[in-house]
Parts: C-alpha cells; sequence; structure tokens
C-alpha cells in the first residue's frame, strides 16, 4: 500500500516546490522534502527518498513510485486514535487521488491563465492540517489534554478542515458522486429548520436535476463531452463545502457536550470518593464520634448495645455511654460504607441494561458506573445516621448486627433513586449525538448515514470513486 504523491501542475506554472517561494511541500507524515540541492526541492529521479516521475505527452505522470506503508506501524493507544488515523490515511489518499485527476486533465482556458496561489492555498493547508492532525493522533500530550478533550478536538477539527479543503479542489463528477453521502450527513447533524440545510437540500435537487437532463441543444451546450457531468459553479461548490462544513462543525459540538458531561461527573465521583474516604478514615480515628448503633429492648427486659460489628447487653444502671464505647468498633464506618458500595456496583451492573451503546470515545457509561460506587458508599452512612436519629419512626431499635449491614445494602442501592436522574441525562446528552433528532437520515432508504464507520467526529469521509 502507499500514498501516491506529485509534483504541482506544471500548466499553472508551478514548479516542484509547495509554494512559489520555494518551500518545500510535506509529505504524509508531515515531514518536509530534502535533498542536496537544498531544502523545498523534491527528490531527484532515482533518489531513494522519493518517487522519480516524468511528464507524459498528455499530461499525464509515469514511473510513479509509492511511499511503503506498514500496516504495523502505528502506536495509536486507544481506539478513536486509531479510527483518527484510518481517516487521516484516506483523506491523503484523496488528496493525491484529487491532485492527480487535476495534473492528468486537460488544461482550460481558465485554468491556463489563472495566476500562481500564494503560499498557504489550499493545497498547501491540507497538508498541514493532516499533518497536524496526524501527530496529535499519534502522541500522547499530557493526562490534562485528554480529560479535556484538546487531543481529540485537534484531531477530529484538522480532519473536518482538510476535508473541507478538498472538497474545493474536488473534480465535479466526484461531488456529483457523492452528494447523497454529503446531505445524509446534514440531515444527520443539523437541524430541520436550518437555513442552510434547506439551502442545500435545494441545490442538491438542482444538481440532480441537471445531470438527468434529457439530450438537446442546451443539453450539449451543457456537457460538449458526455462522459463529464454538467460543470459545477464556484457559487455551488462553496455552497456544499459550507454545509459539510456546518454539519461537521455542529457533530462537533455535540460530542463536545458529552465530553463535558462526562468531566461532570468524573469530578463528582472524585468528591464523592474523597468524602466517602475521608469519612472512613475519620471513623478509624474517632470511632465514638459517628456512632451508628441501636439499643433495642430484649423481651427480659435486659437491653442491648448493637454495633454493625459488634453487640453487648448491659443494663440500666450502667453508663450508656460507657457501654457505647466498650461496643464501638473503628472499623464500622468503613464495614458500612463497604456493604453500601456493594450494593452499589449490583445496581450499576443492573442499570447499564438500559443504556444504549454509543459511538463517542469518552466512556460515558464508564463514568456513570464509577460515579454510583461512592454515592452508594454515602447513602448507606447517611441512611444509618437517619435510622438512629429515629427520623424514621419504627425503625429505631434494629436487633442486631446482621440488620444493620441489611439496611446499610438497602440504602447503599437505594442511590439508584438520585442516579437514575443522571442515567437520564446521559442517554439524553448521548442520544443527541450523530443528530438523533434528525431521523431523516436513519429513515432514508438503504441506511445510507447508518452504515458508515463513524471517525472522531462521528463520520467518515467519503471514499474516491
Amino acid at each position: 500500500m502507499g500514498i501516491l504523491n506529485r509534483t504541482r501542475n506544471p500548466r499553472r506554472g508551478r514548479g516542484t516546490s509547495g509554494s512559489p517561494g520555494g518551500d518545500g511541500e510535506k509529505d504524509r507524515h508531515g515531514d518536509q522534502y530534502r535533498s542536496p540541492g537544498g531544502a523545498g526541492r523534491r527528490p531527484e529521479p532515482g533518489d531513494d527518498t522519493g518517487r522519480s516521475r516524468a511528464r507524459a505527452p498528455g499530461g499525464g505522470v509515469e514511473g510513479v513510485r509509492r511511499i511503503p506503508f506498514d500496516p504495523g506501524a502505528s502506536t495509536a493507544p486507544s481506539a478513536w486514535r486509531e479510527g483518527a488515523l484510518t481517516r487521516i490515511l484516506e483523506l491523503e489518499a484523496l488528496y493525491d487521488w484529487v491532485e492527480y485527476r487535476s495534473d492528468s486533465a486537460a488544461p482550460s482556458a481558465e485554468t491556463a491563465t489563472a495566476p500562481d496561489p500564494p503560499p498557504g492555498c489550499v493545497a498547501v493547508t491540507a497538508r498541514d492540517h493532516l499533518a497536524s492532525a496526524r501527530h496529535a493522533a499519534q502522541h500522547q500530550h499530557g493526562w490534562w489534554r485528554s480529560v479535556s478533550g484538546a487531543t481529540h478536538e485537534r484531531v477530529s477539527s484538522n480532519c473536518d478542515a482538510a476535508e473541507a479543503d478538498l472538497l474545493r479542489k474536488a473534480p465535479d463528477d466526484y461531488l456529483y458522486g457523492q452528494l447523497p453521502n454529503f446531505l445524509a450527513h446534514a440531515e444527520r447533524h443539523l437541524d430541520r429548520d436550518d437555513m442552510r440545510l434547506r439551502s442545500f437540500r435545494a441545490l442538491v435537487e438542482r444538481l440532480n436535476e441537471r445531470l438527468e437532463q434529457p439530450s438537446g441543444a442546451a443539453h450539449q451546450r451543457l456537457r460538449p463531452d458526455r462522459s463529464d457531468p454538467p460543470p459545477i459553479t464556484g457559487a455551488e461548490r462553496t455552497q456544499i463545502v459550507a454545509a459539510v462544513r456546518a454539519a461537521s462543525s455542529q457533530a462537533g459540538r455535540e460530542q463536545m457536550r458529552v465530553r463535558s458531561f462526562r468531566n461532570v461527573l468524573i469530578v463528582t465521583t472524585v468528591v464523592m470518593t474523597v468524602l466517602a474516604v475521608g469519612v472512613a478514615l475519620f471513623g478509624l480515628r474517632n470511632p465514638t464520634a459517628i456512632p451508628l448503633c441501636f439499643t433495642p429492648v430484649q423481651q427480659n427486659g435486659g437491653r442491648l448495645m448493637v454495633c454493625p460489628t459488634e453487640q453487648n447487653a448491659f443494663t440500666a444502671a450502667e453508663d450508656l455511654d460507657a457501654v457505647l464505647a466498650r461496643t464501638v468498633d473503628r472499623l464500622d464506618l468503613l464495614t458500612i460504607e463497604f456493604a453500601g458500595l456493594i450494593a452499589a456496583a449490583i445496581s450499576a451492573a443492573l442499570a447499564l441494561k438500559n443504556l444504549r451503546g454509543s459511538s463517542v470515545p469518552f466512556g460515558l457509561p464508564i463514568a456513570l458506573a464509577l460515579l454510583k460506587l461512592p454515592m452508594g458508599a454515602l447513602t448507606a452512612l447517611v441512611g444509618l445516621v437517619l435510622m438512629r436519629g429515629e427520623f424514621v419512626p419504627g425503625l429505631s431499635a434494629l436487633d442486631s448486627s446482621a440488620q444493620i449491614l441489611a439496611w446499610a445494602v438497602l440504602f447503599g442501592y437505594a442511590q439508584q433513586l438520585f442516579t437514575r436522574f443522571v442515567d437520564q441525562r446521559a442517554q439524553n446528552v448521548l442520544d443527541s449525538v450523530r443528530g438523533a433528532k434528525s431521523t431523516a437520515a436513519e429513515e432514508s432508504p438503504g441506511g445510507q448515514a447508518g452504515d458508515r464507520t463513524p471517525a472522531p467526529n462521528g463520520r467518515a469521509p467519503a471514499r474516491p470513486a
């Protein structure tokens, strides 16, 4: 496998450099070509670092050599990075294919007289975007950039920008062939009442009608060569690029909402965990400060001090504080929290059955499950404190340590009463990704929108025909 690379189009007055200033063009890894003649010049024929070619009489490319591609060279540490690298390779191949079509096409009068584009033109910009995206996908940049989503945003936004730049250069037949994909992408992410979507739908209808025009004088003027589609004007091409770019930007905002919600869950989980651990450590140092003990009356009239890990009988003449200090244990609070945590883990596992899967690479279901664990430990503790304070009449005199642990399990599982609202909110956030509100794409015949493998921004680029 390999990626084709070509010299600039000589009919536009460009040489072998990436710009009129002589800056060398970057390869698919973002490295600049250099040769003994100096920076900015492409390798000579026969040079092992590059590929030799000669212009054919018809304007084509001869002697093309390929950059070797190692399928096992990827070092991406996560699945979304692998998907991003695949999309980058695909965009690079699309760029080379578009450039090859541009180089091999017969020059028109407009092309032959066009001035040399300045530095930073579409071709160079697309290369730079792809090099930036590749660097971000292949390298780790610190845990904070991963949590904040800066790396993911850099990859997806650069890929979207490169794709938009390529569409400005793509031949008309490619744009005609990809109109269904572009329309499905726009319908998936743009609101049905969005003026950009309405305008793009009207444009697609006009282009389809133009493509299907019957033979006639007007048709012959529009298509002098029957093998070529009707030309797309610059304004129409700009409208296509704008619609695709708007849909990609909206897809990025959808994933940004998921990432923001995930980060809120992570912060909340950390805070709840710190509170649970802090209470457990406080109980280890001061076991009598938060006693979870009960004093039920026995059938023989005696009194019993029941704590989570121990129980002792005492008489009415004994001091209650002394009996409590003798019975309470340093591990009482830790035991209650552990029982609540186990119940919360069971609740989290059962709650996952109601959460539909998603291609969003942010681990939202995992963040939801982790939130339930410290919540279960704290609700078990708070529930027993309320029972000991006779907050619930009739449930203030538990008879044994087993009953205390049983109520701790029940209160730990009861955290689902609070976190289920978070589960519902999370599902709503996931449903908004990839245009869940705009179901026109999913309802279209053939399922074009749903059959595409998602990329970091929720869609994959179209392949060249």
